[in-house]
């Protein structure tokens, strides 16, 4: 009797099946490996405060990193009115996921209330230490902040200060001015003259993602 061709020997269909069966392990396991996490760790500004979540810059970014076809989701951990105090307080409970990308944009609302910068300076250390203790290979991106002028040259210098400080001494990706080409311009933000409008998240967005592309 002839053997049908199309047929393959039984030690042959093992084979085949178990190479299915790896592939429909492996494939999945190998996309959700392949996806990172960018935390966008914020006050007000990373929150949207004033616009609808999807207008606000962290979304922005993940349709830029669709459109560049890279395999990365984006979390907003922004939360309006924080200080980098309550950062701290509430960063442990953010740290339960992975995390590729932190950025963080805190320090704003420090200044704002005049808290003395070294307080700032301390607590943002200790949140970089506390996302390398946890997330060693983590890469931390950290947005600087400024002042308005109202606040006296020698307190907004001491606070400009902080964010080159830390990037240089914990080898971090600084972005110099967060709300470069937004701050202090009054068609780019809203009634406040503090949080940026719609298009002053989408300049925004244009800031971060020069710096956070690079290390996707």
């Amino acid at each position: 009797m002839r053997q049908n061709k199309s047929e393959l020997p039984p030690k042959r269909k093992i084979q085949t099946a178990w190479f299915l069966l790896l592939f429909i392990w492996l494939v999945p396991a190998m996309g959700a490996a392949e996806t990172r996490t960018i935390i966008f760790f914020g006050d007000s500004i990373t929150a949207g405060y004033g616009l609808d979540p999807d207008e606000a810059y962290p979304a922005l970014v993940q349709g830029k990193i669709r459109e560049a076809g890279i395999p990365a989701r984006v979390v907003n951990a922004g939360l309006s009115g924080e200080t980098t105090a309550g950062g701290l307080r509430r960063l442990d409970w953010i740290l339960r996921q992975p995390v590729d990308v932190f950025v963080i944009e805190l320090g704003a609302n420090d200044g704002l209330r005049g808290l003395a910068p070294a307080s700032s300076q301390s607590n943002l250390q200790a949140i970089i230490d506390r996302v390398r203790q946890r997330h060693p290979e983590t890469k931390i991106v950290l947005g600087g902040m400024r002042l308005p002028p109202n606040f006296g040259a020698e307190f907004t210098e001491k606070f400009a200060a902080i964010f080159p400080k830390l990037a240089e001494t914990n080898h971090l990706t600084l972005i110099p001015f967060l709300l470069e080409g937004v701050g202090g311009i009054p068609a780019l933000n809203q009634a406040d003259g503090i949080h940026p409008n719609q298009r002053g998240h989408e300049i925004i967005a244009d800031t971060v993602w020069a710096a956070v592309k690079p290390l996707l």
